[in-house]
């Protein structure tokens, strides 16, 4: 392993050359989903930021213990420490049992997953799996002289851990200017200080999801599960712990505290957080009507959608943007990443036409050490992607015999691609017709009679196509926005 890896750390606010706490083996840590509701592309961002991380250092070398945790219990509405629990809503909403909600939601993630080419983690788990552990943290929470009960709950003194620590070093947060920015909120009055946050809540007799406590019955606080199952799988002390921009205060910075309050031990060596994506420009969410699902994005079957792109297209897409940036969606952004894409494949599928010769005009080798050099930048993905249409270049211009090369550089083009656009971006090299895309295209043309057979009034042949899809499992939901189609399991 001789390649010399820097990362930008979250808390030192540099890049850090990175040295596993074992030579050969790095921990990482990553906040995964609340499974309440579908899938967003911020997730999907998120959760490709660290696909290529995982991806990049089991490719020069490391084995990668990566845990990535389901939010199953305790992730209340507004994430205050008042309100109900967010799949607790849902299922009352819907008339199920919570874990209904949360298998049907996992399954969903998972499926988005698979569609992206994102690899599964080493350990996936949930925060329902580990409440004992979570009630043991607190205890040791408490026993260090960093928690306090009141009636039920249990909250963390921030300004008690404050006195010994930093609370605030991640996000760059001083504690006094939190104290005169905090809001008075329902419930505050319980706590000692309105800095304080839940780690164990009382659960009333209504709320759905409780279980036995040394304070009563009650669920854990939302920080707290990472806390427990990034220790309990990694250690005390682990080297990457990862997640979306917008979890670095409270959530990061509430697990460093807690991890610090029970263990003693700083938690992370380092932490990474991938920006959010916008939409021409605007933030991407629901209430400003950008808010589109990975679904509606292959489908093409949204307002701001000019077509449909390939799972592929909008990996391709993703990672023309530094994880750390802001990510900004565009039609002419994801039409003009199609044609890359694109082109790099067709250059892909060249390289075993090419008909080598006695000399080179290019070093490819060189080529090669600027890949890596790329990678090593803080998983410069962009600058990758810009060495590999280098090495388009190269294929296009050896086929169109511009240019010669040996066979052994031939051979070495084929490796580039194969090390850097399969193994460590995870990209695939996409047939044009193959079944998802003909599939997708199928059911768009579907969709369109549908809604001209109701706008012309023809209900019948509106409600037989619906009819006759559902026998084949395949669910078509009518919105303001049109008709969306998924296929049930």
């Amino acid at each position: 392993m001789n390649q010399k890896l820097v990362i930008y750390n979250s808390l030192s606010r540099k890049k850090e050359e990175f040295k596993s706490i074992h030579p050969e083996h790095v921990g990482m840590y990553v906040c995964g989903p609340t499974v309440y509701s579908d899938v967003h592309l911020g997730n999907v961002r998120t959760f490709l930021t660290f696909d290529i991380v995982y991806r990049y250092l089991q490719f020069i070398g490391y084995k990668v213990r990566y845990v990535r945790n389901i939010t199953d219990v305790g992730h209340l509405v507004g994430d205050g420490d008042e309100g109900e629990d967010k799949i607790a809503k849902k299922a009352r909403l819907d008339n199920l049992e919570p874990m209904e909600v949360v298998q049907k939601y996992t399954n969903g993630f998972h499926d988005v997953m698979r569609i992206f080419n994102i690899l599964n983690p080493s350990i996936e788990p949930t925060a329902t799996g580990h409440i004992v552990e979570q009630i043991e943290m607190i205890q040791d929470i408490i026993q260090n002289g960093f928690a306090y009960e009141k009636n039920g709950s249990v909250y963390f003194n921030v300004r008690k851990y404050n006195e010994s620590n930093n609370y605030g070093k991640l996000s760059g947060r001083v504690i006094d200017e939190l104290m005169n920015n905090t809001r008075d909120l329902d419930g505050q009055d319980e706590k000692n200080d309105p800095l304080d946050f839940a780690i164990w809540k009382k659960a009333e007799p209504q709320h759905l999801m409780q279980w036995n406590s040394p304070w009563g019955k009650g669920f854990p606080g939302w920080h707290l599960e990472c806390s427990v199952m990034s220790t309990k799988y990694l250690g005390k002390t682990f080297d990457i712990h990862g997640g979306g921009m917008d979890l670095k205060f409270p959530h990061h910075e509430c697990e460093i505290a807690q991890n610090i309050g029970a263990t003693g031990c700083e938690p992370v060596n380092y932490w990474m957080h991938g920006n959010m994506l916008t939409v021409n420009g605007r933030k991407m969410a629901k209430s400003e009507g950008n808010g589109f699902t990975p679904e509606e994005l292959i489908t093409g079957n949204h307002k701001l959608l000019d077509k449909g792109y390939s799972p592929m297209t909008v990996r391709f897409f993703m990672l023309q943007g530094h994880y750390a940036s802001t990510l900004d969606f565009s039609n002419e952004a994801l039409q003009a990443a199609e044609k890359g894409y694109k082109r790099m494949t067709a250059a892909i599928k060249a390289i075993s036409h090419l008909k080598p010769s006695d000399k080179s005009d290019e070093d490819i080798h060189a080529l090669q050490k600027l890949c890596y050099e790329a990678m090593n930048d803080d998983f410069n993905t962009p600058i990758l992607i810009s060495h590999l249409f280098e090495a388009v270049r190269i294929v296009n211009s050896a086929k169109d015999q511009t240019i010669q090369l040996k066979a052994e550089d031939i051979q070495l083009l084929k490796i580039l691609f194969e090390d850097f656009f399969e193994k460590v971006l995870g990209l695939q090299v996409e047939d044009e017709k193959s079944n998802d895309a003909l599939t997708s295209q199928l059911m768009q043309f579907i969709l369109e009679m549908r809604s001209k057979a109701k706008a012309n009034k023809d209900f019948a042949t509106s409600d037989l196509i619906r009819d006759e899809l559902q026998k084949m499992n395949i669910q078509i939901k009518d919105t303001k926005e049109g008709a969306t189609w998924s296929i049930n399991e």
